[in-house]
């Protein structure tokens, strides 16, 4: 990701989210926060889907993972996923975590799919809901 992804990136996460992050916070990850990482797709020159993480020493958290409302179902996400495993195998991650909402079964069966496990559940974790959050985990060998 660079920075002129940043105002599709935040359209793609106000079609996602039901509190998007903003242009300011896509802005400071990407010059203020030494451990934030992020990759894109893009398709006819169109960024359709972002992941972000943050790697701390050999672990990495997942920030937000989100495909283009008209683009998903195509294995885009996956994509994106398996892009964020391989940069962390490059770097010698051990450990990938991430919340994900109870009721988001497709992204559930998605990081079942690439090995994460269920580690535990974060109670009112989303704020707008105050939703469950499901917290998975995927060990690097």
């Amino acid at each position: 990701m660079v920075r002129e992804d940043i105002p599709w990136v935040v359209s793609i996460e106000q079609e996602s989210f039901a509190t998007p992050w903003t242009a300011e916070v896509f802005e400071h990850e990407m010059t203020g926060n030494e451990y934030a990482n992020y990759v894109v797709a893009v398709y006819d020159e169109e960024v359709i889907g972002h992941c972000g993480m943050w790697i701390i020493l050999d672990e990495c958290h997942i920030t937000n993972v989100a495909v283009r409302l008209h683009m998903r179902g195509k294995g885009i996400g996956e994509q994106l996923m398996r892009e964020a495993i391989a940069l962390c195998k490059k770097m010698d991650v051990r450990v990938m975590t991430l919340e994900v909402r109870m009721t988001n079964v497709i992204a559930q069966s998605l990081y079942r799919k690439l090995g994460f496990k269920d580690g535990g559940i974060r109670k009112n974790y989303y704020t707008d809901n105050h939703e469950d959050g499901l917290v998975m985990w995927v060990e690097f060998k």
